[in-house]
């Protein structure tokens, strides 16, 4: 992590909506997702607020080697936006404790806010994280 990484980074990412970002898209698998309206799903929400939070911090990582994975979500998902719609995301790491990372978040389509919440994120090393799921990935797939 270089010196920059502190409290008070600030990003704004702005993405224009496409129909594979809508509910149906989200696990087309189900058949109950795809009788849900044809509006943001909020994994895929959620997904872009990480987006947002991974570009404010890349500049301040020894990138590629360390990188960020988001730990903890909490943000609210208050309004529908429709595809077609530019959804903003803005983001501010409000604090840094070690390889912590935690950022407020906001969420706004053409017309309204549609989220926020916080987010946090640990700073990793990505040779040591591959390893570490490599030993995972060996201990077979039986779930408890």
């Amino acid at each position: 992590m270089k010196e920059t990484l502190k409290v008070g980074i600030k990003h704004q990412h702005t993405f224009v909506l496409n129909e594979q970002k809508m509910v149906p898209a989200l696990y087309p698998e189900s058949p109950e997702f795809q009788q849900m309206p044809v509006v943001f799903a909020t994994g895929f929400m959620v997904g872009f607020l990480e987006w947002a939070c991974l570009d404010a911090v890349i500049p301040h990582l020894d990138w590629p080697r360390e990188q960020t994975v988001g730990t903890h979500v909490n943000v609210s998902h208050v309004a529908a936006t429709p595809s077609g719609f530019t959804v903003v995301a803005k983001v501010e790491l409000v604090e840094v404790e070690g390889r912590r990372l935690l950022f407020n978040v906001e969420g706004y389509d053409d017309v309204e806010l549609i989220s926020s919440g916080t987010h946090e994120r640990f700073v990793i090393d990505r040779v040591r994280f591959d390893d570490s799921l490599n030993k995972k990935r060996g201990m077979g797939t039986n779930a408890v």
